[in-house]
């Protein structure tokens, strides 16, 4: 299929809702951004778009081809990002904004995005509020949870984090290794306040945990990973910490509903700079070979 222009004004009219919108983002007239999509409606034999009063629908077909062009424009912006980071030496000052539970999975693409990159420095922050990226307030954001909708942000998958309850190997000595869930009646727990806490873990604790188990409640993450490893309880951690450590032990089986996803949140306005390209090429590269 050699229609990648008439996809990329289809991916437009989707996203923006309006052939008016898709024309003023692409720069192209009304009449070239129909001309596109009726070229590949021919292209395809079925309509992409059920038109209406209100704008442009998309059919089953329709959301198939979306999917598509969603993915062709990440692998542009890769492309893009890779070049940039070859050619252009990147100066100035980039923002992230992230939570705590992101940090250990970035630092490993900064260090490298520094050494290639030193008269450009990286802030961090690492505010429980969400940062306003269309007012500048953060360059890239990492988001954990649904995935954002604002109509200005490009959202792209990070990384998918799988959680477990984990205890100390000193914990265990003292209290033993529980035996699944039915065997958690008589153990002590860490937790952390649910504003900050996975979903999951907030429904698996007013089920499973008493109040005379709470060991320690904490209101930083920090905090209760000093816990966790002086063996004052069993605490909820991810598998790439956890992963780093042998004196620590996972409590229950593997379950896929303990996961958040990550995101790759940046501005429409910023999303091709130089900059924000470049550490985003870093970011992946570092899931890829991770």
């Amino acid at each position: 299929m050699e229609k990648w222009a008439e996809l990329r004004t289809a991916y437009q009219v989707a996203k923006l809702g309006t052939v008016s919108a898709a024309a003023k983002t692409l720069g192209f007239h009304r009449a070239t951004v129909n001309r596109h999509i009726d070229a590949l409606e021919s292209e395809l034999g079925s309509r992409v778009f059920i038109r209406h009063a209100r704008g442009y629908e998309l059919t089953e077909l329709g959301k198939e081809v979306l999917r598509t062009a969603q993915k062709t424009e990440q692998l542009l912006d890769d492309l893009a990002g890779i070049a940039m980071v070859k050619q252009v030496q990147i100066e100035g000052d980039i923002k992230l904004t992230t939570i705590a539970l992101c940090s250990p999975l970035i630092m490993a693409p900064i260090m490298d995005f520094r050494h290639d990159n030193p008269q450009c420095k990286v802030h961090i922050s690492t505010s429980e509020s969400l940062a306003r990226l269309d007012h500048g307030e953060a360059h890239i954001a990492l988001r954990v949870g649904p995935k954002p909708t604002h109509p200005d942000y490009i959202v792209q998958t990070f990384e998918t984090v799988h959680f477990n309850l984990y205890a100390h190997n000193s914990y265990i000595q003292q209290y033993g290794m529980p035996n699944g869930v039915d065997d958690l009646a008589n153990h002590q727990f860490i937790v952390p306040p649910f504003n900050r806490a996975p979903r999951f873990f907030k429904e698996w604790v007013n089920s499973h945990v008493k109040t005379q188990q709470v060991a320690l409640y904490v209101d930083n993450i920090s905090v209760g990973y000093d816990a966790l490893t002086a063996g004052l309880g069993i605490g909820l951690l991810n598998h790439h910490v956890a992963a780093k450590r042998t004196d620590l032990q996972p409590i229950l089986p593997p379950n896929k509903a303990w996961c958040v996803t990550i995101w790759l949140v940046t501005h429409v306005d910023l999303h091709r700079t130089a900059k924000v390209q470049a550490m985003l090429s870093y970011l992946k590269s570092s899931k890829k070979t991770s």
